[in-house]
């Protein structure tokens, strides 16, 4: 049984789209096409700490919001 399945089906595009973005960041031009298997594990750790820490704020700043919503409403 794959438990790799995505909670929101759209949510592939997004991740796929932030990789790219950060990866260009991170000077990686063309990541999309690029082959990876060409990279260093430290240019490859790179973009996925730096995802996770984009992640972790976009949350972070969610809940803070609805923090304050509660707080107010």
């Amino acid at each position: 049984m794959n438990n790799n399945s995505k909670s929101i089906p759209n949510a592939k595009n997004a991740l796929k789209n932030m990789k790219t973005e950060v990866a260009n960041e991170l000077g990686l031009s063309n990541y999309q096409s690029m082959d990876k298997g060409n990279l260093t594990a430290r240019q490859n750790g790179y973009v996925g700490g730096y995802m996770t820490k984009k992640l972790i704020d976009m949350a972070e700043q969610q809940l803070a919001g609805s923090s304050s919503n509660n707080i107010n409403g």
